[in-house]
């Protein structure tokens, strides 16, 4: 992926007629030194249900980084998955936090607090995510599923994580929306 997705972004010019606004890489482009070979990319957010949409609005995919939506919006994303070494499976759970901290929700990590592998978490949102290229297994708290290419899966709040185990990187699409968890739901979770 090395950071490069075309992202067409339409809109309105001053008599309402369809125009492209933009044309070209999609500027958000993150990484993270303590998970090496993770590119991560938000293509587009939102921050309302219903989206308010206007003739032109600044670019909502700059700032600062965060792992899940905001309330009553939604992010669009690709990542590409490096394949899992040892150190990663070795990380410790505050080093595992650090890794959630720089994606904007050190609270999402449950690594130490029932989750099984560095990158468990659990966020309030519904996530669509789709296998785009390469395989990945998701881990749940007692299952892991191997997924290839075109699979997808609804990610329901879950607590969960994805790992590479293969040889070559893994590009997953997401589409993340905000979520809450029903009362009787979360009195069941004992992670935080």
């Amino acid at each position: 992926m090395e950071g490069r997705i075309r992202r067409v972004v339409t809109g309105h010019d001053e008599n309402g007629k369809a125009i492209v606004i933009s044309d070209g890489f999609a500027p958000s482009v993150r990484t993270n030194p303590l998970r090496p070979g993770h590119i991560s990319m938000d293509i587009w957010k939102t921050a309302a249900m219903p989206v308010v949409l206007t003739d032109r609005e600044p670019d909502p995919t700059l700032g600062p980084r965060q792992i899940h939506p905001s309330a009553h919006g939604t992010v669009i994303r690709i990542s590409e998955i490096a394949p899992e070494t040892e150190a990663i499976r070795n990380l410790d759970p505050g080093k595992a936090r650090e890794v959630f901290r720089a994606m904007g929700n050190e609270a999402a990590s449950t690594f130490g607090r029932g989750g099984r592998h560095p990158f468990m978490h659990r966020t309030e949102t519904v996530d669509y995510a789709v296998v785009l290229s390469g395989e990945i297994h998701l881990l749940l708290d007692d299952e892991d599923i191997h997924l290839k290419a075109g699979d997808v899966v609804i990610q329901r709040g879950t607590n969960h994580a994805w790992s590479n185990r293969s040889e070559k990187p893994c590009r997953m699409l997401y589409i993340l929306i905000d979520g809450k968890f029903a009362p009787e739901l979360a009195a069941k979770f004992n992670d935080g």
